[in-house]
């Protein structure tokens, strides 16, 4: 064996090694003879060189690493062969990919932290890349991106860029991966949002059926997004789990439109690519012209030793340092909106002003005027001007909005700023080319028309819109709604329908940035439907988002348990809504469901009995006393993430010296629960109790021992907030 193991080192050596650690993670790159750059090594574990994938000539007998796929980039371009195995759709054996040259690696800091660029170059294409990675200093998560620069003399035409790939995932421990590994895939869908499942690769039809030096295969597993929608099937983000040496991988794709996640198989290796748009999954296609540019989307990866909660406390870490500094995420104020099991989207101004009142009454600092406020009936397909209805607001919409700031709230609207409907009148007035267009026809979907972000005209009328709810309503908080998929996107001005997507989102986010530039203090809440936009392209500006349209209390507390692992708490809005005779327990599940992230309260305030009046303000003065707390916690789950069919939900938030827990009873039949929370193991000093309602049946007990809480909830539905202090 150790033989075996030096004839292995001197063959490891003959590539030239750079070793990179930082923040707790460990980046290793070598050198080949033959000019390329690989990456072979990304985890909080340590390099070793007996990892590495090798195989032993039978003639010689010498040891050789099979280093050859571990590119750090892969690339497509048209026209170019693919060598090598059988890889169907999967992005391997890509060319230029397989044969980048090595040009250089450079290593920067700056007042972020270390900044790593791996610069490839293929003469045959004159194509030149530049793979970022990213570092921030106090947390093991890296920003990974790709350019490409076309200096050669002809037009190359891009079909697949990876943001990070990595080959070589779960290589560390001596176990089969098809019992070491797990992958984490958080489905999301309308009213079902954050969805978390953990596989075995059996379990994804992925087993294990070669030998493992050279196991290959047609199989993919990953998620993809086609599309506006960014997350309406998936979240963009996952985790692959190595359960034999305790670590995991975690990542999240930053984009607002279609991407692409795979983890596959390829000569004896693991491997994941993460991307932004793709030819052969979302129709893009982008005919990169000398001199020309591209530039991948942003993405996101991490490693930790741990597991779940590990990786999402250092995402949201992550999450915190890459979005816009802004006074909302540090004030985290209380919004009252009418449109949940309340008004529906039927606003007048005699219906708002007893709502108004309730609402100040219970505390709310921002009051929002939902859907409707712009048609005297019906509106759906007439959306896109934005004019008050003088039928619902007959003495003007100015007039609820005073009263709002009469009451010391600022007032909010619902908006749609990306469509128009099919009747609206503003929309027969304008060119075509306002609208996603494709083959010539403008796209419908759900009686609406999507605006292109291209067209400096829609820029302008959407300008328009925003300085006139600003400055003549004084609106100081805007709901943005968006509620249709325009699919693979518009061929207009475009060299294909996924690059005019890809182009018109990134021209929607240039003007967000110039919205905030013009309106620091304007708090523009990201929704989508609930949660089919949950994502860090959008999350990097937009203070808060929407996590559901979810009109059932019990089953949001599934969501609202799961929402810290997409977003962090601060940002992440979830609905209350006491329906008036509901009861006692009823009014406080649903204050628990938002209590540890932001509160959008609704309901009917206003005819709800006095008592169950008073547990929605006794809720929201508590919350502003931990807010403080909630801007600067970490997410963990006692129970892990909350199924649907959960009897028993927790979700907790940490500090240094005080921990939040939600505790939700759903028609269990027991009435006590151990909640095990690990990081206070052994901690005889924890101070344990029920922190809302203070009047309350329920009981907790701290057991230092076995580093679980005890929690009885008297009624088989039934919610609590705990506190820990140690």
């Amino acid at each position: 064996m150790l033989e075996f193991l030096q004839k292995y080192e001197r063959e490891a050596k003959g590539m030239k090694l750079t070793n990179i650690e930082e923040n707790g993670l460990h980046l290793v790159f070598g050198e080949t003879k033959e000019g390329q750059m690989k990456l072979l090594h990304f985890s909080a574990l340590p390099f070793s060189q007996a990892d590495l994938p090798h195989s032993v000539d039978p003639k010689t007998g010498e040891t050789r690493l099979n280093a050859e796929r571990f590119n750090a980039l892969e690339i497509m371009v048209t026209g170019e062969d693919r060598p090598g195995e059988r890889h169907g759709n999967k992005y391997i054996s890509t060319c230029p990919g397989c044969r980048m040259r090595f040009s250089e690696l450079r290593d920067e800091r700056d007042a972020l932290g270390r900044h790593v660029t791996l610069v490839q170059t293929d003469p045959p294409t004159g194509l030149e890349t530049r793979t970022h990675y990213r570092f921030f200093d106090g947390f093991s998560a890296v920003r990974c991106w790709t350019e490409v620069q076309n200096n050669g003399a002809a037009p190359q035409g891009l079909e697949y860029v990876s943001s990070f790939a990595l080959t070589g995932v779960g290589k560390e421990g001596l176990t089969d991966p098809d019992e070491k590994l797990r992958v984490w895939i958080p489905h999301n869908g309308w009213q079902r949002e954050m969805q978390w499942e953990r596989y075995t690769l059996p379990q994804l039809g992925f087993a294990s059926c070669q030998d493992p030096k050279t196991r290959r295969s047609s199989k993919v597993i990953g998620a993809t997004n086609i599309g506006n929608w960014s997350s309406k099937e998936y979240l963009p983000m996952g985790m692959l789990e190595n359960t034999e040496t305790g670590d995991a991988l975690f990542f999240q794709i930053e984009h607002n439109g279609s991407w692409h996640w795979e983890f596959s198989d390829q000569m004896g290796s693991l491997y994941l690519q993460l991307s932004g748009p793709s030819e052969t999954e979302s129709h893009w296609w982008k005919n990169l012209a000398p001199g020309e540019r591209f530039t991948t989307v942003p993405v996101c990866v991490g490693s930790v030793r741990g597991g779940f909660d590990e990786a999402m406390a250092e995402l949201t870490k992550y999450r915190r340092a890459i979005r816009r500094k802004n006074d909302d995420n540090e004030k985290l104020c209380v919004i009252f909106n009418d449109y949940m099991n309340c008004l529906w989207g039927d606003p007048t101004a005699e219906k708002e002003m007893p709502l108004i009142d309730a609402a100040k009454k219970a505390g709310c600092e921002y009051f929002v005027i939902d859907a409707g406020w712009y048609a005297d009936g019906a509106w759906w397909d007439n959306v896109g001007e934005w004019l008050p209805s003088k039928k619902r607001f007959p003495n003007g919409l100015a007039e609820v909005t005073d009263r709002i700031r009469e009451n010391g709230m600022i007032p909010g609207v619902w908006l749609e700023i990306e469509v128009m409907g099919i009747v609206c009148p503003k929309a027969q007035r304008v060119p075509d080319d306002w609208f996603f267009l494709r083959h010539g026809k403008k796209v419908h979907d759900r009686s609406r028309w999507q605006l292109d972000f291209r067209n400096p005209a829609v820029v302008e009328h959407a300008n328009e819109v925003i300085d006139r709810l600003v400055r003549e309503y004084h609106v100081g908080y805007i709901k943005m709604d968006y509620n249709i998929e325009p699919g693979i996107g518009t061929d207009v001005n475009a060299d294909s329908a996924g690059d005019g997507l890809l182009g018109h989102e990134r021209a929607y986010l240039a003007w967000l940035d110039s919205v905030f530039a013009r309106y620091p203090d304007l708090v523009i809440e990201n929704c989508s439907s609930g949660g089919m936009r949950i994502d860090y392209a959008m999350l990097s500006r937009h203070s808060i988002q929407s996590t559901s349209d979810q009109e059932d209390y019990l089953r949001y507390a599934t969501i609202a348990a799961n929402a810290p692992s997409g977003l962090t708490p601060e940002q992440s809005a979830v609905w209350s809504y006491p329906m008036t005779g509901g009861g006692r327990e009823e009014a406080v599940f649903n204050m628990v469901n938002a209590l540890l992230q932001r509160i959008h309260q609704s309901g009917h305030l206003a005819r709800i009995p006095e008592s169950e009046f008073a547990l929605v303000k006794e809720a929201l003065d508590y919350y502003k006393t931990i807010r403080g707390d909630i801007r600067r916690a970490l997410p963990f789950w006692p129970l892990g993430p909350s199924k649907f069919a959960d009897t028993w939900i927790s979700m907790g938030l940490s500090t240094e010296h005080r921990a939040y827990l939600a505790v939700w009873r759903r028609n269990a039949p027991e009435d006590t629960v151990s909640l095990p929370v690990k990081f206070l193991r052994g901690n005889g000093n924890v101070r344990a109790r029920c922190a809302y309602p203070v009047q309350s049946e329920a009981r907790c007990r701290w057991n230092a021992q076995t580093g679980t809480l005890s929690v009885t909830l008297p009624a088989s539905i039934s919610a609590r907030i705990f506190e820990l202090e140690f």
